[in-house]
């Protein structure tokens, strides 16, 4: 796989409209967005010596935009004394609001979580394993890894369509396996 570069000289007019799309939907305010995408170039230039290559350009601009979009929340809320921050969301499966002070806190954990999340990572292993090889290596590097979806469909030669049929399938092998060796 072929490492990715920057180049910050074509951002503007690369991505600023798929960051824009992105944003809108989030923020429902133009000024807003266009703002947030302009902190979000400025962050990506000043930490352009992070940039790793193991995602796409683009792909590492959502993360930082993400974070933006996160951290505009968060000091909106906190001027009007709330402590949640809450955020619109929209996926393949699911569609509503996420509270932050809904989410589990990531520090409080108690032993016996530790021990059922060892559990549940040595089962995932273990399930794996029933997986083709293929599926195995393009589950882990999509949902785990975060890997930009042309960048997986380059490396394997394959359709997106196809892409989602495997992880489809690896999802479903491996809720089977972990509804019958797990649960």
């Amino acid at each position: 796989m072929s490492e990715n570069k920057i180049d910050p000289n074509k951002w503007v007019d690369k991505y600023s409209d798929y960051l824009f799309n992105f944003t809108i939907v989030r923020v429902n305010d133009r000024e807003v967005a266009h703002d947030l995408i302009s902190e979000t170039f400025l962050a990506g230039l000043k930490s352009m010596k992070n940039f790793k290559g193991e995602a796409t350009e683009r792909t590492w601009l959502i993360s930082i935009l993400k974070r933006k979009i996160i951290d505009h929340y968060r000091k909106n809320n906190s001027k009007k004394g709330k402590a949640e921050i809450k955020i619109q969301y929209n996926d393949d499966s699911n569609e509503g609001d996420w509270l932050e002070e809904n989410a589990p806190d990531r520090f409080d954990k108690t032993a016996e979580d530790l021990i059922e999340n060892e559990e549940l990572g040595t089962a995932i292993l273990e399930c794996m394993e029933q997986l083709t090889e293929k599926q195995a290596k393009i589950f882990k590097m999509k949902t785990i890894d975060g890997f930009d979806t042309e960048a997986i469909c380059n490396e394997f030669n394959i359709t997106p369509s196809n892409l989602w049929v495997i992880i489809h399938r690896a999802r479903t092998t491996l809720a089977q396996c972990l509804e019958k060796n797990w649960f």
